[in-house]
């Protein structure tokens, strides 16, 4: 079998799949969410500048993409501005079935809903949006990697013509060995998804890499219990790979990449230490304080969770004013 067919298995089969499962992804791996209540407010700040952007409509939506429990909604909800609230309609895109103690406001779904206007939010969704493997061969020809339901490898037939055009442009390779992350679904899926939004900002955040520095091996892992493992397609663990982001970006929409760090920078979460002077004079605001900057510090480390990739692409609005400023940004 193909590894897109035992991942789509693997990961959202109706029985065992890993996304299914009671726990939920936070019993297995920390995201951005999990790691702190300022992400959620830094998405809560972002909504609000695209709140302003498109002329404080009627209804602004907030959708959340590849939900897990519902985390980064509830948190959102928690910090929105009061006057925002009576106009946002949050949804939770997710396949598993909607969790115990979810706010009332947020509409539970398994698709994407079509016609709004709003943010659109999809926090480390696209890793795990099953792919095709491929690997150079010993004459230098791409072919499929098949993989077995105990995680053993062969190659396969050579390429569809669909998944060589997408190679050729988005991810040369000619040494054997050399593997390939086919990414055409994914951006078919992010296409998807981005074409529900009438007006409004799509927002991508995930591992990733760019056509200047693909990994030569691939970055195919499987996580349980928060350690990585060995990717066997058995529905055991998160079957996961960074992700193509200049690859992913829809057609024709004005869109830039930047770091998590820089993003996160811009919508106000520093990591920054409260001044020594705050100790004295009000020694529990200053411990609040000192949990909050080493909580920013996490999501904004380079070498962590401040190294991921945000896409961001608009759709019938201006960029927000936070992001149009970026040091470090690329436009696509």
């Amino acid at each position: 079998m193909r590894w897109r067919p035992a991942m789509e298995q693997a990961l959202y089969g109706e029985h065992g799949g890993f996304y299914r499962r009671s726990e939920g992804p936070a019993g297995h791996f920390r995201t951005s969410v999990h790691a702190s209540p300022e992400y959620a407010g830094a998405v809560a700040r972002l909504l609000l500048e695209v709140d302003e952007a498109l002329g404080r409509p009627a209804e602004l939506a907030l959708v959340d993409i590849g939900a897990g429990r519902g985390e980064l909604l509830t948190g959102v909800l928690a910090v929105a501005d009061p006057a925002l609230s009576a106009r946002l309609r949050p949804y939770a895109v997710e396949i598993a079935d909607r969790p115990a103690g979810l706010p009332a406001a947020v509409e539970w779904t398994d698709r994407m809903p079509q016609g709004v206007s709003g943010l659109l939010f999809a926090n480390e969704w696209l890793d795990n949006v099953p792919l095709d493997l491929a690997e150079v061969d010993e004459d230098g020809v791409l072919r499929y990697v098949e993989v077995a339901p105990d995680g053993e490898e062969r190659l396969g037939p050579v390429l569809e013509e669909a998944d060589a055009r997408w190679a050729a442009r988005w991810w040369p390779a000619e040494e054997p060995g050399e593997r390939v992350e086919l990414g055409g679904p994914r951006a078919d899926a992010w296409a998807a998804v981005v074409g529900g939004l009438e007006r409004g900002l799509a927002v991508a955040v995930d591992y990733a890499h760019a056509l200047a520095g693909r990994p030569l091996f691939g970055t195919l892992t499987g996580f349980r219990d928060g350690r990585e493992v060995r990717p066997v397609p058995d529905g055991s663990c998160d079957i996961t790979a960074h992700v193509a982001l200049d690859a992913v970006a829809a057609p024709a929409l004005h869109s830039l990449w930047t770091t998590q760090r820089e993003a996160l920078r811009a919508l106000g979460v520093s990591g920054s230490r409260p001044p020594l002077a705050l100790a004295s004079d009000s020694p529990a605001e200053y411990l609040r304080a000192l949990s909050g900057a080493g909580q920013a510090a996490e999501l904004t480390d380079p070498a962590g969770l401040g190294g991921f990739g945000w896409l961001v692409q608009t759709v019938r609005m201006p960029e927000p004013p936070s992001l149009a400023g970026l040091a470090g940004r690329r436009t696509l």
